[in-house]
C-alpha cells in the first residue's frame, strides 16, 4: 500500500486546542456565576454552538459569537456591556495564545516530510488556522492547506480531484473519527485515528471501525512514521 499524499487534521491532532475552549468556558462560567451554575451554562452554549454550525461554521470567532448569544440568552439581556466585553477580549486571548504542539509532532513530520508530501485539512477559519501553523512553524512543512466549513465525504472527494490524488492512495490523520476517519474510509482511503484528551461531544462516535481493513489506531502520533513504512512495504509516493 503505497500513498502519494499524507494529511493532517490540525487542532488537538498537531498541537492543543480543545483546552483553549474548555479554558473559556470555564472563564465564561465565572463571569455569569450569578446568573446560571455551570451546567446549565454549559448545556445552553453547547446546544447555541451546534445549532450555528451551518451558519458560523468553526472556530474561535465562530465561538465568541455563541458565547455571547449564550450570555444574552441566559440573562435574558440582563447582561451588561462592560460584561460582554470580557467575552470578545476572552475571545481575543485564544486567538492570540502561544500554538503548543502535541508531544512527537516536530520529529514525526520531520521523519515523514523527507519521503511524503504533507497536507492540512482541518475545519474552521482560514484566518485563524493558517497563522497557527505559521506561528507553530509548520507552514513551510505542509505544501498543501486546505481549510474548510466541514469534513464529509463529499469534501474529501473534492479534494481529493482538486489535487488528482486516488482515495487508495491517501492517507489522513486525526484526532476524530466522525470528521477525520470516517468519510475517509468511505471514499476508500486509509485513516489513522490519535484519540485526543479532550474531545468536543459534537464530534463524538460511538463505535470505531476497527474491523476495517483501512483503520488504524495509534496511542501517539509518534508511532505515526512505523506505520506508514510498514504499509507502504518501503516503497514511497509523491503528488
Amino acid at each position: 500500500m503505497t500513498f502519494d499524499v499524507i494529511a493532517f487534521d490540525a487542532d488537538d491532532t498537531l498541537w492543543h486546542t480543545e483546552h483553549l475552549y474548555s479554558a473559556a468556558k470555564r472563564r465564561l462560567a465565572a463571569l455569569l456565576a450569578r446568573y446560571a451554575d455551570t451546567s446549565t451554562l454549559e448545556a445552553r452554549l453547547d446546544a447555541i454552538e451546534i445549532g450555528n454550525l451551518d451558519v458560523y461554521g468553526y472556530g474561535v470567532k465562530s465561538f465568541a459569537l455563541s458565547m455571547v448569544e449564550a450570555a444574552v440568552t441566559l440573562t435574558e439581556g440582563r447582561i451588561a456591556g462592560s460584561e460582554v466585553l470580557q467575552i470578545v477580549e476572552l475571545a481575543r486571548d485564544m486567538l492570540t495564545s502561544d500554538v503548543e504542539l502535541l508531544d512527537h509532532v516536530p520529529e514525526t513530520l520531520q521523519t515523514l516530510a523527507r519521503r511524503y508530501p504533507l497536507m492540512v485539512i482541518t475545519k474552521g477559519d482560514a484566518s485563524e488556522q493558517v497563522p497557527k501553523l505559521a506561528r507553530a512553524g509548520l507552514l513551510d512543512t505542509f505544501p498543501y492547506v486546505e481549510v474548510v466549513g466541514i469534513k464529509t465525504e463529499e469534501i474529501y472527494r473534492r479534494l481529493l480531484a482538486k489535487h488528482a490524488i486516488a482515495p487508495e492512495r491517501f492517507l489522513m490523520v486525526g484526532n476524530s473519527l466522525k470528521s477525520d476517519i470516517l468519510p475517509v474510509l468511505a471514499l476508500g482511503g486509509t485513516g489513522v485515528y490519535v484519540p485526543s484528551e479532550v474531545l468536543w461531544s459534537h464530534e463524538h462516535v460511538e463505535h470505531p471501525p476497527t474491523d476495517h481493513v483501512r483503520y488504524h489506531e495509534l496511542a501517539h502520533i509518534g508511532e505515526l512514521p512505523g506505520l506508514v513504512e510498514r504499509l507502504a512495504g518501503g516503497h514511497h509516493g509523491s503528488i
